[in-house]
């Protein structure tokens, strides 16, 4: 406490940085783990901390959110609406919902990482504003998943922030999540507490303070033997001596074995029925409803009498079984929970849990509070439970727990619900945000698809999805099927339309592909006909722009169609549509040359993503590609940060991922062009970037980029044989836009040394290609990589032509290269003046680009040339 507040151990402020940490209390059920939180809490009020508590419950493990509701609703709920505002921030309609705070809204749907990363800067910014703040968890064990992983990825900062998290759990109870459990018990610097029985001297004191009066050594190592000197038993049994008024000496010590049974456990439910059966009725309502009980709800559950229920509170409060005011009942401890709950016979068990659904949802607590007891029922055709499991599937898909929805779909696809229902039930199973196993996602769409009473928008929606699906999964040729089936089978134009656009989606994100150029020719005779009067009609005209930009097509041609294809709806987060077309669309102007336009559309793009809280594999892919784009513009220092931003964003979500692929692989470019050689090679082995590359095309190309490491390291032979399986592949797809993936000008570098005629063609034919393109960045990067295998005036003359290229061109870090070299082939033939002018102003550029190689390379050339490191330039 004293780290966290910054103050001495006598209490006075003391000098150090107040910082956070985290401790965790371990031991057995009763082993006083309870205790030494409740101390905590205690000490954290007297130094005036903020102090968010809970306690995680067995039978409510499947509600999401539930700790994290019990840890922040207190505190927010005495907070008026504009504070509320202002502590929650732009994350309002985020987590809002996910605290109970706010319904969710109908368009959001916030995918899970999101929803951490916004209780992450709401719960700084509640420590922050308010000084100091302590996290209390009790029982961790039991506690739900979501919050869970929340608090696992939260412990990892809580060191730099003033907050202490203190945690209390049984080892031998710890739920299958590792994970977010483990990953959060096995920090560096926490400070684990494993709690020991206690002596036998320890339980005779306890048993002492108990009774009041003096025990026998005899007594109380008898009682030492019977709890094993755990606090709680110890306390119990106390309780039990005095009750019956034995004397503790060490003749009654014998007498402690037959009391024994009294204690929690076994004991508990004979205690209930002695109080008589109103008693245990509703002592079983409260367990039932756990958290959630308050005195009305229990009173219902329990089918009881205000009054009934009343004599019934007073007397299990006298036992010291239950305590909380009438707004928030619970049992004393949670092992009396625990003894009661399983006391309870099944058939009565699962009757008060539909009974508890049924009145939460009366209450206006909604389905999503009512699942859990649902959850708990056993099937029998009822329509009622199928379809508010299936509305609370819904809410919880749209607070960001998508494990939670599809336990709710599941047991409501059980029920089984009626007809149309069922359709839906499927439908809502095969939701893009339930992806967990593409194969169970596909048997619900297709069983979706065969069941006539499915919604004709639906029907399209769960074709598109299962398409997409086996796309996923690698199956595109039965992905295709699909869609000419269904495109076949419909009478409406429109629908048939989006069926043929839906085809060309993902085969423009394949790296290898079985008949590109007919696929290329289909998709510009349906854009021939379109005007892109709707969102349909757009995305068909985005793809065909990319496709010409990819078939290297003039970029006119390009252009025109990505012009066309923006427009009111075209969304980076349509759930329907995807992000895919506009990022294409984006992209098309980068490589035509209109960098700014594709910045602008990303930055968009990017701030639907955080709006949405789409913060895992779409923030992670927006942030590497808008690295890649200040990439071609020449920023490379900003370049590296965007792609290491998407690096780490990727990692959150998983190594492996298509979004980790598109990081390394920008990342690795960008090192390479400022001369880090040695560092792109370590990040490539650290990440193991190389065979086999992904099935799903990455820009920049992946196996590319490795033929560039490898010329860079100066492995020839290895860049040409893996530049040379890129040429195979990409002119097998049609694939000819030399700027796309400059494979050919690699290749010629390669092969300059051991096959110049070789390299020469090459380098012809990506300067043919990209005339044909005809972009200045196109040609003037494929005329640099020509003058490079070329000698004498002709290298001289290729030169040239490309700094007029690129001085045309947004691509500085090309022209800085090209100045350069310019330069140093004019001092060759002792044109100085000319030379020097050239090479001072690729310093200036490569400076600006933070391309230290080539500014050293520069400085070489002046000083061969025996001209100043740096331009002269006099005051006025």
């Amino acid at each position: 406490m004293e780290d966290l507040t910054g103050a001495s151990s006598s209490g006075e402020p003391g000098k150090h940085t107040p910082r956070g940490g985290f401790l965790s209390f371990a031991g057995p059920a009763g082993a006083g783990k309870t205790t030494l939180l409740a101390e905590v809490r205690h000490l954290a009020a007297e130094q005036a901390c903020t102090t968010l508590a809970a306690r995680g419950g067995e039978n409510e493990q499947s509600a999401a959110f539930h700790v994290l509701r019990q840890l922040l609703q207190p505190l927010l709920a005495s907070y008026t609406e504009p504070e509320r505002r202002e502590v929650l921030g732009d994350w309002y309609d985020i987590v809002g919902p996910v605290l109970g705070l706010c319904p969710p809204a109908d368009s959001a749907t916030p995918d899970p990482q999101g929803v951490r990363d916004g209780l992450d800067w709401v719960v700084t910014n509640i420590a922050v504003s308010r000084t100091r703040l302590v996290i209390a968890l009790d029982d961790a064990h039991w506690a739900d998943a979501e919050s869970l992983t929340w608090l696992s990825s939260f412990t990892r900062r809580v060191e730099d922030l003033p907050i202490l998290v203190a945690v209390a759990y049984r080892p031998d109870e710890v739920p299958d999540i590792p994970r977010a459990f483990g990953d959060m018990l096995s920090r560096n610097r926490m400070r684990q507490l494993d709690l020991a029985p206690l002596s036998p001297a320890a339980v005779t004191g306890l048993v002492e303070r108990e009774l009041g009066k003096a025990v026998d050594t005899e007594f109380g190592r008898e009682v030492w033997k019977i709890t094993g000197g755990n606090p709680f038993e110890t306390v119990e049994l106390a309780g039990a001596v005095r009750e019956q008024g034995l004397d503790p000496t060490g003749e009654n010590a014998p007498r402690l074995h037959d009391m024994a049974g009294a204690m929690c456990g076994a004991g508990v439910p004979d205690r209930l029925e002695r109080m008589g059966t109103i008693v245990v009725r509703l002592a079983w309502a409260i367990a039932v409803l756990g958290t959630e009980a308050t005195v009305t709800l229990a009173t219902s559950v329990a089918g009881l009498s205000p009054t009934e229920a009343g004599e019934a509170l007073e007397q299990l409060r006298a036992a010291q079984l239950v305590r909380g005011d009438d707004e928030a009942l619970e049992f004393d401890h949670p092992l009396i929970t625990t003894a009661v709950y399983r006391n309870i016979p099944g058939a009565m068990r699962v009757a008060l849990h539909g009974k508890a659904a049924w009145e939460l949802i009366e209450s206006g607590k909604g389905p999503a509070a009512a699942s859990r007891h649902l959850l708990e029922t056993h099937p029998e055709e009822d329509e009622w439970v199928a379809g508010h499991l299936q509305e609370a599937a819904r809410e919880y898909l749209r607070t960001g727990a998508p494990d939670a929805a599809r336990r709710c779909l599941e047991r409501a696809l059980r029920e089984p619900p009626p007809g149309e229902m069922k359709a839906s039930v499927l439908f809502d199973l095969g939701s893009p945000g339930l992806l967990r196993d593409p194969s169970v996602m596909e048997n619900h769409l297709r069983a979706a698809l065969d069941d006539p009473d499915l919604d004709p928008q639906m029907r399209m929606i769960a074709v598109i999805r299962l398409a997409r699906c086996l796309a996923f999964s690698g199956q595109m040729p039965e992905a295709a099927k699909v869609l000419e089936e269904e495109a076949q089978a419909t009478t409406d134009a429109r629908v048939r339309l989006r069926m043929r656009i839906e085809h060309f989606v993902p085969t423009a994100f394949l790296s290898e592909e079985g008949d590109g150029p007919a696929r290329s020719r289909r998709l510009a005779q349906i854009a021939q006909r379109l005007s892109g009067r709707d969102l349909t009609e757009r995305h068909a005209l985005g793809l065909r722009g990319w496709d010409a930009v990819m078939r290297g097509e003039p970029a006119t041609v390009a252009l025109e169609y990505a012009e066309q294809a923006l427009g009111p709806g075209m969304s980076w987060t349509d759930e329907h549509w995807g992000y895919d077309v506009p990022v294409l669309v984006a992209l098309t102007f980068m490589y035509c040359d209109r960098p700014e336009r594709t910045e602008e559309l990303f930055t968009q793009g990017i701030a639907e993503f955080e709006r949405k809280a789409w913060r895992g594999f779409h923030l992670a892919f927006g942030y590497a590609l808008l690295g890649y784009v200040q990439f071609r513009m020449g920023r490379l220092a900003d370049a590296e940060d965007f792609a290491r931003a998407g690096l780490r964003a990727a990692e959150r979500v998983g190594a492996g991922t298509p979004a980790q692929w598109y990081a390394v692989s920008t990342l690795i470019e960008i090192l390479l062009a400022r001369g880090q050689v040695a560092a792109a090679q370590e990040l490539a082995a650290h990440y193991e970037f190389g065979h086999p590359f992904p099935s799903g095309a990455v820009i920049p190309d992946a196996q590319t980029v490795l033929g560039e490491l490898r010329l860079a390291q100066g492995a020839h032979q290895a860049a040409a044989d893996e530049l040379t399986a890129v040429g195979r592949r990409l002119d097998a797809r049609g694939v000819q836009n030399p700027y796309w993936c400059p494979w050919q000008q690699n290749l010629a570098l390669a092969c300059r040394e051991t096959d110049l005629q070789r390299a020469q063609d090459l380098a012809r034919e990506a300067v043919s290609r990209a005339e044909r393109f005809g972009t200045h960045s196109a040609m003037g990067q494929a005329l640099y990589a020509a003058a490079r295998v070329h000698t004498g005036t002709e290298s001289l003359g290729l030169l040239q032509r490309a700094v007029g290229h690129l001085d045309k061109s947004p691509s500085a870090y090309e022209l800085s290269c090209a100045l350069v070299d310019f330069g140093a082939a004019l001092r060759r033939t002792g044109r100085l003046a000319e030379s020097g002018e050239h090479l001072y102003r690729g310093i200036e550029i490569a400076s600006s680009c933070g391309a230290e190689d080539v500014v050293t390379k520069a400085r070489r050339e002046l000083a061969e040339a025996g001209l100043r490191p740096r331009r002269l330039v006099i005051p006025g």
